[in-house]
Order: C-alpha cells, then structure tokens, then sequence
C-alpha cells in the first residue's frame, strides 16, 4: 500500500519525527503480534533516516536492512516488494539499479505524487516485515478523498 496523502507533511515536505515514532511503534506492534524482532527505519523524501530503531532480539543486520528497504521505496516511489516481485518474475536486471532492494517491507510515503519519506521494516520474513510496514503506514492520516 502506497499512501498518497496531503495530510502527512508540515510545510518541509517531510514526515514528523512523531509521524515517524508512531509509524515505528505500530511495525514494532505488529511484529509483536507477529512473534518476530526488528528493525526500524523511517526515512525522509531524500532517503536520509529521521527515526532507527531495532527491537531487543533483532538481528544487527535488519538495521541496515530496514535502511535500504526504506530507501528503496522513497528513491523509486514504489514499494521494495515490487522489486522482489520483478526478480522472482525473471527480471534480473532488477539487481542492477541502485539502491533498489528486492526484498518486501519499504512503503513510500507520496504528496502530491512526491516522496515525502517511507518507512522500513526488517527482521522477519518479507511477508513479516510487509505486514508491519503497512501498520506503520496506518497511522498516517487517510488522504482525504473526492467529494
């Protein structure tokens, strides 16, 4: 689930540090629910981190993980988990573009059709790591839709 929203970003353009710890206490909520550990990261529209975090128990290579799971989403306005999508689809040359990962668990966060940050979630499985990510991206404020 990608969240268009207006609502997200103050006058930056960017998520909140408090949009960013409430995204992060939800993914760490379902991992919880989930019986997994792991890390955290919430990135602003250029990729830079604004929130890390790793949950006791969660392997120290989620945190860079997480990282490039976030990045990857903000950097290409997209989903990580469309990457793996393409790779297990045959396309290859998926391993090719820089800073894509192919691994499910980074959501983009879109105004107006622009990244204003995403959010990054890894220790699980992918499936795992998704799931949490889309708890994260629940807390957001819905778009507001067509009249």
């Amino acid at each position: 689930m990608i969240r268009q929203n207006d609502a997200v970003a103050r006058e930056a353009g960017t998520l909140t540090l408090e949009q960013a710890r409430a995204m992060a206490r939800a993914a760490e909520g379902k991992a919880v629910e989930n019986h997994t550990s792991v890390a955290v990261t919430v990135v602003d529209g250029g990729g830079h981190p604004i929130l890390v975090e790793r949950m006791e128990g969660a392997q120290l290579a989620s945190l860079t993980l997480a990282e490039r799971k976030a990045r990857s989403a903000v950097f290409y306005k997209r989903p990580s988990s469309a990457f793996e999508q393409a790779l297990a689809g045959g396309k290859m040359a998926v391993l090719a573009l820089p800073d894509a990962m192919p691994a499910a668990g980074g959501i983009p966060v879109l105004q107006d059709g622009r990244p204003v940050g995403a959010i990054g979630v890894s220790g699980g499985s992918n499936a795992q790591d998704e799931m949490a990510a889309e708890a994260g991206m629940a807390t957001l404020p819905a778009a507001p839709g067509p009249n």
